[in-house]
């Protein structure tokens, strides 16, 4: 069973409803959905689950907030490790997060993707960074590291964070991970994390790797690392579709099947087809067809133009069905729009947003990795930072490695964007009239 049924069955979109459930735990959850055939046994989820749900009894009565003043005087409380979750594509890895996540016992806990979490973190130091007074003319500028007060803001909010999705593709990210940790670390924040990569391949080939290969000793000290990998992709199993959703350009009338697709759900809208401004972060970015909670875009319009996670998630925010027209190939040449891409289906799978695609190639056949493919502009970039060809080939910016890899998931999230449970568990209209 995919992370996506599991929250059907659970009934919750982040917290479970345990008590109705009556279980008492994670574990004891995950025995009662195999006992009454919504989740099938998996020996490897269950392992897993059986450490999330000591870590669920240890963390019982815990707190890293000081009860009193005299607090400082006497000996911290021992901070328990987290874990570091790992495997494959579909697995359960999330499932099984969330399912400790709605079991943790305080209200200081957070449950984030860790694109968002990034997110946050890169505004809030621009927050500090502003705050700071104006140097005077002809006065150096006092260097200010705003990291330490930004997890300490966050460690305030939180004694518990779980991070769905935990990738380091962004030297910005790459270079404050160790220190940002470590001093969550410090304030007592227990983390549970979730990542197709193990620790030590983390910003694998990436630029300026050594400045992070640290953070991955910090990230070993502070959390133990389970692997969940049973060998089945549960979100590619046959399971009953939502309809076609998936089409490829060369079928007939394929633009007035995707029309009516369109205007079948802009019906049912509050609202007429127009442009739609969206405001991120003090941008403006437009999108040049939408109706009420459905945007019709292409994917030049999406991919191809300056966009990121945030402009992603405001569009999960706003729109729960999203077309998305003439996907090509993506080759090496096209490396940024894949990133961007991976990156958007990330945002609206954890969104729960429904997709209509049309596309160039069958789904497991869009990223192409090869020297067939002519990469121009990874040539001129080699150039601009003066590297050889040969020195370049191994960094992952050029080889498009991470790309490949994060790749997967975007297949296997996009198999499961098309069965009829994400579908109904997407409408948003259904579930406003409840």
């Amino acid at each position: 069973m995919s992370a996506d049924e599991v929250r059907q069955v659970l009934g919750y979109s982040g917290e479970a409803q345990q008590a109705a459930e009556g279980f008492h735990g994670p574990l004891d959850h995950y025995s009662g959905l195999i006992r009454d055939g919504s989740l099938r046994e998996d020996e490897h989820q269950r392992a897993v689950m059986q450490t999330l749900d000591q870590l669920h009894k240890t963390l019982r009565g815990y707190s890293n907030t000081p009860i009193s003043f005299f607090s400082k005087f006497f000996p911290k409380p021992k901070v328990p490790k987290g874990y570091y979750i790992y495997g494959d594509v579909g697995t359960g890895k999330t499932m099984v997060m969330d399912m400790f996540y709605s079991y943790v016992e305080t209200e200081k806990k957070k449950r984030v993707h860790f694109h968002g979490f990034m997110l946050d973190v890169h505004k809030r130091i621009h927050r500090l960074k502003q705050s700071m007074p104006k140097r005077k003319v002809g006065k150096m500028a006092k260097s200010y590291d705003p990291i330490a007060p930004v997890a300490e803001e966050i460690s305030e909010e939180a004694c518990v964070l779980c991070f769905d999705e935990f990738q380091v593709t962004d030297i910005a990210d790459a270079l404050i991970l160790k220190q940002l940790f470590e001093n969550l670390f410090l304030k007592g924040v227990v983390v549970v994390a979730t990542s197709n990569r193990p620790p030590e391949d983390l910003y694998k080939n990436g630029l300026q790797r050594v400045n992070f290969v640290p953070f991955i000793a910090v990230l070993q000290k502070y959390c133990q690392t389970l692997r969940l990998d049973s060998g089945i992709d549960y979100r590619r199993r046959n399971r009953p579709s939502a309809g076609k959703l998936y089409f490829l350009a060369g079928e007939p009338d394929v633009e007035a099947t995707l029309d009516k697709m369109f205007d079948e759900l802009a019906f049912k809208q509050n609202d007429i087809t127009r442009p739609r401004i969206l405001n991120v972060n003090n941008r403006k970015v437009r999108l040049n067809k939408a109706c009420g909670t459905v945007a019709d875009c292409t994917f030049e319009e999406l991919c191809d133009r300056p966009l990121g996670a945030s402009d992603y998630l405001e569009m999960s925010r706003l729109f729960d069905t999203v077309f998305i027209r003439h996907i090509p190939l993506l080759t090496l040449n096209k490396k940024t729009q894949a990133r961007r891409l991976i990156t958007l289906v990330d945002a609206l799978y954890d969104h729960k947003v429904r997709v209509v695609i049309v596309a160039d190639h069958p789904l497991d056949d869009i990223f192409v990795h090869n020297g067939e493919h002519g990469h121009d502009e990874s040539h001129i970039l080699m150039d601009d930072l003066g590297l050889k060809r040969d020195e370049a080939s191994s960094l992952s910016i050029f080889s498009g490695e991470e790309e490949m890899f994060a790749f997967q998931r975007t297949v296997s999230r996009l198999t499961e964007m098309q069965t009829e449970e994400y579908w109904s568990e997407g409408d948003r209209s259904a579930k406003s009239k409840v």
